[in-house]
């Protein structure tokens, strides 16, 4: 049985997209609880400027009040220098560096060329240094841009190699705004894989197209053993308006464990939790299994069938007489 490592993101990418901040405790409380489910990580905040970010302005208090897990990792975003700085302070387990490999995606999205978004995270890998503190790089829009198109494979390498020639520890290939699909995400993967096997890579998948269960499949098909998922499915990108945000992690948790693979998981405390988020968040969520169950979560035979089958045995008496 293969081992999966399962790495939730919906308290930094879900919640930073609500209308409705959050409450600290609110946070706190469901971090504390997403703890106890197996996670191998849990993006918790981040530390970009809170006028950027107001729903996590909170960054400092979130960290100080949570209690932590041995084996699970707590991770947060960490935009520049300045940010870097704060979430040291808070005894991060990993820094989370964001950047797209498309050069409109990032002029859009961070206001810089990509030179100028490698440049400020190569300061802030300098800063982080060599301590106790990991590093991932999460590549944007990897799979495909909504302004840009098809991005190529090449460009998506040649940042990988530059930041694994920094030091970082892993690298995430995102799908921003749910365009990957199956047969280029096996593709890919297995190019990264190949050529930096010493990093630990990660997949996120969007599902604004309905397909990030499948592109799952397909890096699993690649060799990848570590995801990125949201709760509830919380989460999206303000260019795919209207759409589904990152793939949910009860949704994508079910289908793994049926299909034979460990991830560490108790299924059963992840719905528990994601039942939470409509009382947060104030609307429902895109969750399948929340609303659904699971596959063999079986439900009462209705009385008519018992009635039904006793007037059929009656008829058949009568017939036999």
């Amino acid at each position: 049985m293969k081992r999966l490592f399962m790495q939730e993101v919906a308290t930094r990418d879900g919640f930073q997209n609500e209308k409705n901040f959050i409450q600290t405790e609110d946070k706190i409380s469901l971090i504390n609880e997403l703890s106890q489910c197996g996670y191998a990580k849990i993006e918790v905040t981040s530390f970009t400027s809170p006028k950027a970010i107001p729903a996590l302005r909170d960054a400092e208090a979130v960290m100080a009040g949570i209690a932590r897990q041995p084996g699970v990792e707590y991770t947060v975003l960490v935009p520049n220098v300045r940010g870097a700085g704060r979430a040291l302070g808070c005894g991060i387990d990993e820094a989370n560096l964001v950047m797209s490999v498309s050069e409109p995606h990032n002029h859009s999205n961070l206001r810089m060329t990509r030179e100028q978004s490698f440049t400020q995270l190569k300061d802030v890998v300098a800063v982080i240094g060599s301590g106790p503190v990991a590093v991932n790089v999460s590549l944007s829009t990897v799979f495909g841009c909504p302004m840009q198109g098809d991005v190529p494979s090449a460009d998506v390498l040649r940042f990988v190699e530059r930041f694994a020639a920094l030091g970082v520890r892993g690298v995430t290939l995102c799908d921003t705004t749910g365009m990957a699909y199956p047969s280029q995400v096996e593709a890919l993967s297995r190019q990264v894989l190949e050529h930096f096997p010493n990093l630990q890579v990660t997949l996120h998948f969007h599902n604004t197209r309905g397909m990030a269960l499948a592109n799952t499949l397909a890096a699993l098909a690649a060799g990848v053993n570590r995801f990125d998922a949201s709760l509830g499915g919380l989460g999206g990108c303000p260019y795919a308006p209207g759409a589904s945000g990152n793939v949910c992690t009860e949704d994508l948790v079910h289908m793994l464990e049926l299909m034979g693979y460990d991830t560490g998981m108790d299924l059963h405390r992840v719905l528990a939790a994601s039942a939470r988020l409509p009382g947060l968040i104030g609307h429902d969520t895109p969750s399948q299994i929340l609303r659904a169950g699971r596959r063999l979560d079986l439900h009462p035979i209705p009385e008519h069938v018992h009635t039904l089958t006793k007037q059929m045995t009656n008829i058949e008496l009568e017939r036999a007489q």
